[in-house]
């Protein structure tokens, strides 16, 4: 088995045990990049010389037995919203195609300490807007499974980068599913924490009340590893609570006998394919053999989460993205008046879809239709939250299809938004909850595509839920 081939936690084992070094691990990512970025499209700012002097100095550390986390050494991506002091940071979007951020983000300030690697920034839709990394300014990442279908979204460049072997681990966002589609996609698994559980802090916002921050790896056990770093409050985000971060790699051997496992009928309908409904068979059968006990549940509201997201969503874009006016963020274009220097760089500098979520957005928070739509969207979320609440008073977790069918072709759904926004149908309700959730790899298509199933648990239940997909992986 190749270096790149490894899991984090065996390279972590590798590297500590001092049989191979850190920068050994680092070169031989960086010449998977080299040899197949051009066609898979996922890095899109490399850092290879600053990781090769992070992995040296990890190297010292090892020989000195002063090593940082279990993490030290090993080279990880960044999805291109997370800002990096000093390293090109554009949200895939030419209004910031140039921005070098003057300070980094928490997430990556504590990866940075725990003497992660950074190989380079990963592609992901424009301001995470997408469902394919098709809106992307660099280009869409293709899917390493298959060139000629997409990769996922928004953090398709993480997934692939994961798949295609370009790194041990990358760090992605979910807003409404765009860490678990992704990870479905590729074939990898990927973790959308509670909202509130990683830091936002420095991470380009788009829909700041349903944004989080989650680790994307091969398996939960290295998406445990990340998590471990990455979590905790904040105090440069106010959203992060106190909540104690327990130890996630200890409690991935506990039995899951015993456990109350809910299947939602609403996700399971004629839109769903039947490899995809297959894969969740397959999941309930480890499960029971497991001795959990897999019951069918109702989540009645589940029907509104679409229409509910795409105003809620839209109408936090709208106030997020107005920063972006050539003054104050965005290469401005010039104008004879300030009102036609707003109009030309957000004119030039925003994608098709980015536009269209602003207008959405705008128009939900205007006056006069405020009270119809987005204060009535919001009162609906409650709802949704409320459904996942009274379940969970009784079951452990819920098992569900992470996306109706597995990757499809590039192109396929660019012309028509609606359907392109329904790919989010079955990630969405959990992310309106504020829940954790995450995809694991289950079984492979007729054509040889990753298929994935998530796993959701209560609010800061990451540890259980990543108990429950260990387990799994680990049959």
């Amino acid at each position: 088995m190749s270096l790149t081939q490894k899991t984090l936690a065996e390279l972590s084992h590798d590297f500590q045990s001092g049989n191979v070094s850190s920068r050994e691990i680092t070169e031989a990512f960086i010449k998977n990049i080299e040899e197949k970025n051009a066609e898979i499209n996922a890095v899109v700012t490399p850092t290879f010389d600053q990781a090769l002097e992070m992995a040296d100095q990890a190297d010292a550390r090892q020989k000195n037995n002063a090593l940082l986390s279990p993490l030290d050494g090993m080279p990880i991506t960044l999805k291109d919203v997370v800002c990096t002091e000093g390293i090109r940071t554009t949200g895939c979007s030419n209004i910031i195609k140039n921005f070098v951020p003057p300070y980094s983000a928490t997430v990556w300030k504590k990866l940075q300490s725990a003497g992660a690697v950074l190989l380079g920034k990963v592609n992901t839709d424009e301001f995470t807007m997408g469902s394919s990394t098709e809106t992307s300014a660099f280009g869409v990442t293709n899917n390493p499974h298959d060139l000629t279908r997409v990769a996922g979204g928004s953090s398709g460049g993480s997934a692939a980068s994961i798949s295609a072997e370009f790194c041990t681990a990358s760090v992605g966002t979910d807003t409404g599913g765009s860490i678990r589609q992704p990870a479905h996609f590729c074939g990898c698994t990927g973790l959308k924490v509670s909202y509130g559980r990683v830091s936002r802090y420095g991470v380009m916002p788009m829909a700041s009340s349903l944004d989080t921050i989650g680790p994307l790896a091969k398996t939960v056990k290295d998406c445990a590893m990340m998590l471990q770093i990455m979590a905790g409050k904040d105090p440069c985000d106010a959203t992060t609570p106190d909540v104690p971060v327990p130890d996630y790699i200890f409690s991935l051997n506990n039995s899951i006998k015993g456990l109350k496992i809910g299947v939602p009928e609403e996700y399971i309908n004629e839109g769903i394919s039947a490899e995809t409904q297959q894969a969740l068979e397959t999941l309930k059968k480890l499960l029971s053999g497991m001795g959990a006990t897999i019951e069918e549940i109702s989540l009645p509201h589940t029907k509104y989460a679409i229409p509910v997201y795409y105003l809620i969503a839209p109408s936090e874009i709208s106030a997020n993205m107005a920063r972006f006016d050539g003054v104050r963020f965005g290469e401005g274009f010039a104008g004879k008046n300030l009102k036609e220097i707003y109009t030309e760089t957000r004119k030039k500098g925003f994608g098709d879809e980015v536009k269209r979520r602003i207008l959405l957005g705008t128009y939900a928070l205007s006056a006069g239709y405020y009270d119809a739509y987005y204060r009535k969207a919001q009162k609906v979320r409650t709802l949704i939250k409320q459904d996942f609440e009274n379940i969970f008073q009784s079951y452990d977790a819920i098992i569900a299809p992470t996306s109706p069918t597995p990757a499809f072709e590039i192109g396929e759904n660019t012309s028509d938004p609606l359907k392109m926004y329904m790919e989010d149908v079955l990630t969405i309700p959990a992310s309106l909850a504020g829940i954790a959730g995450l995809s694991i790899p289950i079984q492979k298509s007729a054509g040889n595509l990753p298929i994935g199933v998530q796993i959701l648990g209560p609010a800061f239940s990451e540890e259980k839920i990543l108990n429950i997909g260990h387990q799994v992986q680990s049959q």
